[in-house]
């Protein structure tokens, strides 16, 4: 079998969602949209089944695949019902919408039902993507309250940049949100992961712990009191499949971008960009190689890539290579290879994952 691997450590999930819920001081939404940020929603949402206050997925098709896999808890659907034909299947598997669009609202306004819709209102305080604007917001909210078929509203919005801390939007979207709730009744949802680790002052009913339940650092490299505790949730890892000896002079892979500069020994491991390794990873991007610290040569290859053993003398066919995991952490890597944290694990598609911690 191909040593590919995605170890997803469970305990670490909790670990992290009980951080998130400690410091926003209420009730947390697990949000496990985008198959968990690529660590498996099932999994995930059965490891925390037990402690969270509800989930927090993209899309009806996301939701339904957590109720067929015997999750009961609260799912919320943070992008609310694309169609007013999905609104049957809302009651149907008890799940709660956001309402976020002067459509939505008009269709739940001519839904028939007997069950109690659970609505959270979304205010536009400045994301300026999903969300009605504060002069629609009381009129939507007035409507929806006076509707006999929909419970108690949760009153939420979005923080465009509050993984930027020397930036002022967050106050100004947050003196926008308070303005538009006032007087109104209901709990309230703003704080995600960077607003949680990054301010303090900045707190809600729920909160909505995403990038940080998986153990990433959204603020880095700006120092956070609070990352140091996040643990990661997945180990990227394979192994070394072939070793070479390059001389002096010698090109490595594609494109030549590594040549070596002396006798070389090098390590052909198992990973490549179909995998969701970065495809543009550069010469010297860290690596563990049997634990200690190693580094990335040449171009990333759809099936493998190759890191440089010649300091490594214990290490050869068959070492284990962690590309991600407590270090490098995803949060260090990704800016290496000019991508995003949120988006490295999404990327694996291919890699198998094993869950550990159960």
């Amino acid at each position: 079998m191909r040593p590919a691997q995605a170890l997803i450590d469970l305990q670490a999930l909790r670990h992290n969602y009980r951080l998130a819920r400690q410091l926003g001081g209420g009730k947390a939404l697990a949000i496990i949209k985008a198959d968990a940020y690529g660590h498996g929603a099932v999994a995930c949402a059965r490891a925390l089944q037990d402690e969270a206050d509800g989930f927090g997925v993209a899309c009806i098709e996301e939701a339904l695949e957590l109720r067929a896999a015997g999750i009961r808890g609260p799912i919320l659907l943070m992008e609310g019902f694309f169609d007013a034909t999905e609104l049957p299947l809302i009651v149907e598997h008890d799940l709660w919408t956001v309402v976020s669009s002067r459509w939505q609202l008009e269709a739940v306004e001519a839904f028939r039902t007997d069950a109690t819709l659970r609505i959270w209102l979304k205010l536009d305080s400045g994301m300026h993507r999903l969300g009605l604007s504060p002069e629609e917001f009381r009129d939507a909210y007035a409507r929806l309250d006076a509707l006999p078929n929909v419970g108690p509203l949760v009153l939420m919005s979005h923080l465009a940049r509050a993984d930027e801390l020397d930036s002022n939007r967050t106050r100004e979207q947050l003196e926008v949100f308070n303005r538009a709730i006032d007087g109104l009744a209901g709990e309230t949802s703003l704080c995600n992961s960077p607003a949680l680790l990054g301010w303090p002052d900045v707190r809600s009913d729920w909160v909505r712990p995403g990038l940080m339940l998986y153990g990433a650092d959204p603020l880095y490299p700006q120092p956070s009191p609070h990352a140091a505790q996040l643990r990661p949730v997945m180990t990227l890892q394979s192994r070394v499949i072939a070793v070479r000896e390059l001389a002096a002079g010698e090109p490595l892979g594609y494109g030549a971008r590594f040549i070596a500069e002396r006798p070389t020994r090098v390590g052909v491991v198992a990973m490549g960009y179909a995998d969701g390794y970065p495809q543009f990873a550069p010469n010297g991007t860290p690596v563990l190689i049997d634990g200690v610290p190693g580094q990335l040569i040449g171009r990333v290859s759809m099936d493998m890539l190759t890191v440089d053993l010649t300091a490594h003398p214990q290490a050869g066919h068959g070492s284990i290579v962690q590309l991600w995991g407590n270090a490098p952490t995803i949060s260090e890597l990704a800016p290496r290879c000019n991508t995003s944290a949120y988006r490295l694990p999404c990327s694996l598609k291919r890699t198998p994952r094993v869950y550990l911690s159960e």
